[in-house]
């Protein structure tokens, strides 16, 4: 059996020119056998993995069977690809791969640029779903949406886009309507699409595409959200008139996915398929999203977040506020070089009681070096308050922390799995 991660490795991990060729050619070479699948589509800068860790739970609580396909995988790669929370095998995994292999080796001869990492994953999921006959796919973009190699599908049920903010600009651009645009592009003809209201300038892209495409478009508004309170295990809250909601997640963004995610359950109800109010509450109430104000370790506390951006760090701020304003807190920072690290780390340093400790991730070729972040940390925090460390030495320093100790992770998904593996070494 095929190496499923050694030739996964061989794959360029980036993006490239935006085309969605080579995903038209591998559809074409199965006879565009997603137009009789059932899709959600998801998109935006923040929120689309939560939204689609609900949507997914929802309907697996109504008894569906749910393919689920987002990104970046945690630990191994089998997590991108998954049905009813059941992971791809390692054995289905190379079947697949074998399969594709020389349809790749044949287009890699003819186009100058060769099939991505990206591509092959999202052709190998869909290839998947199809044959194990699920219910629905619910299908998280990569990056963007118009030129997303998701987007190679043709009519989903509904699409939702949950953000927007400022991430990626190099590729979909420098405002916030650029980028809007480029999120819409997965909205489909005589289809749906649900968004949470924005600036005007940023719903009016919104409501324009919908009119072209003769797309039904559904606005959740925060006046449709009521009754909001929270404590540490769940936040809880009204949606129009669905009374007594809670979810398992954290932080008010929260809210604002879960309004969106019931606001497609009522589309998929009016289009035929039946979805409880029950399972609805259920779904939000069970609802588990890793990487996302996880609590890794409770004896000292060790949280992970993978904000990366702007808006999420912003978010991240705002949750730290709400459950950890009366803990000393430590922040062990990993940012991607590629990302906005100086704007990321201002925003940090506005946290004036904590501790900072940088680190260069878990693939220093990938990552800003500890010492590029404690340079640019040093224009916005004392320098008695920041230290430059290896990420397995920050957290095994962290493990050793007293009682009324906070370790926040964050910066960057990529480095869950060193983290969680250094944690149990120093258990």
């Amino acid at each position: 059996m095929i190496n499923v991660e050694e030739y996964l490795n061989n794959f360029f991990r980036g993006t490239k020119n935006p085309s969605l060729k080579a995903m038209q050619y591998f559809i074409d070479s199965y006879d565009n056998f997603e137009k009789d699948m059932k899709f959600i589509h998801i998109a935006g800068t923040n929120g689309k993995g939560s939204c689609t860790e609900i949507i997914s739970n929802i309907l697996i609580k109504q008894g569906y069977k749910v393919g689920k396909f987002m990104s970046p995988h945690l630990i191994r790669y089998n997590e991108r690809i998954s049905i009813n929370g059941e992971e791809i095998s390692d054995e289905e995994m190379a079947n697949i791969i074998e399969e594709l292999k020389p349809k790749i080796e044949n287009y890699n001869k003819t186009e100058k640029v060769n099939i991505t990492l990206f591509e092959l994953e999202t052709i190998m999921a869909l290839l998947y779903f199809y044959r194990k006959n699920v219910d629905f796919v619910v299908l998280e973009t990569g990056l963007g949406g118009l030129y997303d190699c998701t987007n190679i599908i043709t009519k989903p049920i509904v699409s939702v886009i949950t953000s927007i903010g400022y991430d990626h600009m190099h590729i979909l651009g420098n405002t916030l309507p650029e980028i809007a645009y480029q999120k819409a592009g997965i909205i489909k003809e005589n289809s749906n699409t649900v968004i949470f209201e924005e600036t005007t300038e940023i719903d009016e892209v919104f409501i324009n595409q919908c009119k072209i495409k003769n797309n039904n478009l559904h606005i959740v508004r925060k006046s449709d959200i009521s009754n909001y309170s929270f404590d540490n295990k769940l936040q809880y809250f009204d949606y129009k008139n669905i009374k007594g909601l809670s979810i398992n997640l954290k932080g008010k963004m929260q809210i604002q996915n879960a309004s969106l995610c019931i606001e497609v359950m009522n589309i998929l109800n009016e289009n035929g398929y039946k979805v409880d109010i029950e399972n609805i509450k259920n779904g939000l109430k069970t609802v588990i999203h890793k990487g996302r104000m996880e609590e890794l370790n409770s004896n000292p506390i060790i949280v992970y977040d993978g904000a990366h951006n702007e808006p999420a760090i912003r978010n991240l701020q705002d949750m730290v506020k709400m459950y950890y304003n009366n803990f000393q807190r430590v922040y062990i920072i990993s940012i991607l070089k590629r990302k906005d690290y100086r704007t990321m780390l201002k925003i940090l340093s506005k946290d004036s009681k904590a501790i900072f400790v940088l680190t260069s991730g878990s693939d220093e070729g990938r990552y800003a070096s500890k010492e590029d972040l404690f340079e640019c940390m040093k224009e916005f925090v004392d320098i008695d308050r920041i230290s430059k460390k290896e990420l397995r030495d920050a957290i095994s320093d962290a493990m050793k922390s007293q009682d009324n100790t906070v370790n926040l992770v964050v910066g960057s998904f990529y480095a869950y799995s060193i983290v969680v593996d250094e944690i149990e070494k120093q258990k």
